[in-house]
């Protein structure tokens, strides 16, 4: 008789561990290491990844529940991605089976439902009536709804208004069960603009009249089209395209991802710098070894045409290449070159994407068919066959740390993968990282500069506006300076383009009351609400929180509220009123609210649609846009104050990015920042493009206060709703670190920055070591302590190597 086999899985719990189930019979075949399988937890439905097949039984007094189903005939994850994800798991100290969800974004490829029946209580409830109430109460009008037969949770909703909150209070009380259910999604069922059809042969099977006219249609229309467009030709072209599809007449497949802002590139000569770094990063790709480059190139020193390059010799030697791009809106701008330069073999990852078109580029990434892959932070996972170069743009940004659970650093995964994998990995930046450029001057990474900008073009002029001399000459608190007006009205009158970043979003930063002082705050976290008046509500940026701006002061009931503080929409409305003639846009989050909306903006400003573009720093992200001469920045102040170690650098890399918008064509750019604090470092350096300056003075600064990349730290955070809760969990953590172990300094416990967010009050202690392993093993140990107290899942947070303290 053969013996039982058992796997443990890594599921996607709070609870770091692995879970055993057994394999049934005409299962086994399938179960392998680094596949996926569902499988029953408590009343849900998880799906997790086989860390490890076996015939050992456990040992317990509880039966083992068996797999429901395993998802691939092949693993989805090889050796190297699991030891990517150990890796991630011990560093960053994140639960294993929350950084194996995260590697494998393929959840569109199923359908799950949730089912609610009535128990055997609940069928007794319903029949004599033990509820003592009106057949109006919600509750029994879900038990009857559910008499006949198990319903899904959203018909019930339909049927009975807040029917989740009365579900989920019946199944508490042992009235109704919940039943998760999974299938494979139909890829044939998404919409038709979505998809793309082709003809793949003829039958001689009688067809329906509409099967044989698209046929026919596509017979003698050879390639793809688009499934929407189709329609307009062909009647019932979407119907007939799908049954065919099943026959095998025809192939449909994901539309791919829009290319609208991208502009075609012909390569060009490479200068001299660019062909030195070209050749250096190429020799040791050649190698098949693995070596880090930092590649610090000034704004607009043709880094991207350097890519290229090395992505051609990539596929010469037959290896696969991953690009990683900070942001998801910057994500088409950068593919499209690509995409034009190297045709379908690019495939694109990011957020953006519907799951059902992140699992299908995924796939074509896993079957070979997109050896050049244009990613976001997650793509650092994307399996690439024979990686051999690892390419990630604007290296320093702040979004290639993930803020939630796992809480990795895209770049530093991408530096720890090419080395297990022997590729060559490239960090891209005009303002390199602290940590980055530390790393090269202690020969960790080989240093590569591109000083200049190509075909020898001058770095913009770049001059500093004093707002407090302002204030005095002018007696008024004026958005825009007169300079920057001036400026502007020049580059209107000459037919340029003009950018304005003002980093806050929004028409005003908070609402007071002139009799109280108070503001306005959110409801569920301890910040104000800003306001936006184009939707005539306040607004949380924290958790999406609104409401509209009440008649009189919540706190003493004075009428006497007025508007302080200024952000984008602002800044729109008087650059506005200034010049009503010019075509002005805004951009940001309140105007960008999906990937095709950033396309469109920046197609606009590349086609000369708009003459003044305002907004976040979404403006100052990477784009190459030859007819913007001039780039003001607005209050650029904003964040210098903040109580985080980051905050100079932050600024530093802000206006610098910004400032390198301007002058990328053939007519000389020009800058102005607005400042209340010309005197600062940061500002001065920036004004100065003069990176090296500042990083002397910041390292100084680092070395001195023992700050990363002197120390490896890590921010603890305790969170719980109410506030005594979260008190309390952060002295017993204080405890359990007294006295301070040898080597690591121990800030706090203290009120986090925001001290209340999303309904939840939150304390923190940060934990500085020159000794990473002992960081390590310390936070280890915190963790293990809260799992033997029994605290709740989600109330300590440990992040290590934060990018923000906030």
């Amino acid at each position: 008789m053969a013996a039982s086999l058992y796997v443990d899985i890594a599921l996607p719990t709070p609870v770091d561990r692995l879970f055993t189930y057994a394999i049934p019979a005409g299962m086994e075949a399938r179960a392998a290491r680094g596949s996926r399988a569902t499988v029953p937890f408590g009343t849900r439905r998880l799906t997790g990844v086989i860390v490890k097949v076996h015939e050992q039984a456990p040992a317990s007094e509880f039966a083992v529940k068996d797999v429901y189903r395993i998802l691939d005939d092949v693993p989805v994850l090889d050796e190297n991605m699991l030891g990517l994800a150990q890796w991630i798991a011990g560093y960053y100290c994140s639960p294993f089976g929350e950084v194996l969800r995260a590697m494998t974004p393929l959840t569109g490829e199923v359908r799950r439902s949730r089912y609610f029946a009535l128990t055997e209580a609940g069928r007794a409830a319903v029949r004599q009536l033990l509820l003592g109430t009106s057949d109006e109460e919600p509750s029994v009008r879900v038990l009857r709804l559910l008499e006949s037969r198990p319903l899904s949770g959203g018909y019930v909703e339909q049927k009975v208004k807040g029917a989740k909150s009365v579900l989920a209070a019946l199944v508490r009380k042992g009235l109704v069960e919940v039943e998760d259910t999974d299938a494979d999604r139909d890829p044939l069922r998404a919409a038709a603009a979505r998809l793309r059809v082709e003809f793949q042969g003829r039958t001689e099977l009688k067809l329906p009249k509409a099967e044989r006219e698209l046929l026919s249609y596509l017979e003698l229309h050879p390639g793809s089209h688009n499934l929407a467009v189709l329609e307009e030709t062909v009647k019932n072209a979407s119907a007939a395209a799908r049954s065919l599809a099943r026959r095998s007449l025809v192939m449909i497949r994901p539309e791919a991802p829009s290319m609208l802002a991208a502009p075609a590139r012909a390569p060009h000569d490479l200068n001299a710098r660019q062909q030195a770094a070209y050749e250096t990063v190429r020799a040791a790709m050649e190698g098949a070894r693995f070596e880090a480059f930092l590649l610090h190139g000034v704004t607009g020193s043709g880094k991207t045409e350097v890519y290229m390059r090395l992505i051609d010799a990539a596929l010469e030697l037959g290896r696969g290449t991953l690009l990683l791009v900070p942001e998801i809106g910057l994500t088409p701008a950068v593919a499209g070159q690509f995409f034009h330069r190297f045709g379908d073999r690019v495939a694109i990852l990011h957020s953006a994407f519907t799951d059902a078109e992140r699992a299908e580029q995924w796939r074509r990434i896993r079957r070979g068919e997109a050896p050049v892959v244009v990613a976001t932070r997650s793509g650092a996972f994307a399996p690439v066959a024979k990686l051999g170069l690892i390419l990630v743009d604007e290296e320093h940004d702040g979004s290639y740390k993930q803020e939630e659970m796992p809480r990795y650093h895209g770049r530093d995964v991408a530096v720890v993968r090419a080395r297990a994998e022997g590729a060559v990995v490239v960090l891209g930046s005009a303002t390199p990282s602290l940590e980055s450029r530390y790393n090269a001057e202690k020969g960790k990474y080989s240093y590569i500069e591109l000083p200049e900008r190509v075909e020898s073009r001058p770095m913009p002029a770049v001059d500093l506006v004093d707002m407090r001399q302002e204030f005095l000459e002018t007696k008024k608190n004026n958005l825009l300076s007169r300079v920057l007006v001036e400026a502007l009205r020049e580059r209107l009158a000459a037919g340029e383009q003009s950018m304005i970043l003002m980093n806050r979003r929004g028409f005003s930063s908070f609402v007071n009351c002139r009799s109280c002082g108070q503001s306005i705050l959110c409801a569920n976290c301890a910040v104000t609400l800003t306001w936006h008046r184009k939707d005539r509500r306040l607004l949380c940026h924290y958790c999406g929180y609104a409401e509209r701006v009440p008649e009189a002061c919540p706190n003493c009931s004075s009428e006497h509220l007025y508007f302080l503080g200024a952000g984008s929409e602002k800044l729109e409305d008087e650059l506005k009123a200034a010049f009503p003639e010019a075509r002005i846009g805004r951009m940001d989050r309140d105007t960008v609210t999906g990937r095709r909306d950033y396309e469109k903006f920046l197609y606009a400003m590349r086609s000369g649609e708009i003459d003044i573009l305002a907004g976040t720093q979404m403006i100052a992200k990477g784009h190459d846009i030859p007819n913007v001469t001039l780039v003001g920045i607005v209050n650029a102040d904003i964040g210098l104050a903040m109580p985080d170690f980051r905050a100079a650098e932050r600024i530093f890399q802000l206006l610098t990015q910004a400032a390198g918008r301007a002058g990328r064509g053939e007519v000389p750019g020009r800058v102005l920042i607005q400042t209340l604090n010309p005197e600062h470092y940061a500002v001065r350096f920036a004004a100065a493009q003069d990176y090296a300056g500042f990083y002397r003075k910041e390292i100084e600064f680092r070395s001195l206060m023992r700050y990363p990349p002197f120390a490896a730290l890590a921010n603890v955070l305790f969170r719980a709703p109410q506030q005594e809760d979260a008190l309390r969990l952060s002295t017993e953590a204080a405890r359990f670190f007294t006295p301070p172990p040898e080597g690591v300094k121990v800030l706090g416990p203290a009120e986090a920055p925001v001290p209340k967010l999303k309904q939840e009050y939150r304390y923190q202690m940060l934990l500085k070591t020159p000794h990473r392993a002992k960081l390590n093993e310390l936070l280890r140990s915190l963790r293990k302590h809260a799992e033997e107290q029994k605290w709740p899942a989600t109330s300590l947070v440990i992040d290590v190597d934060p990018h923000s303290l906030m």
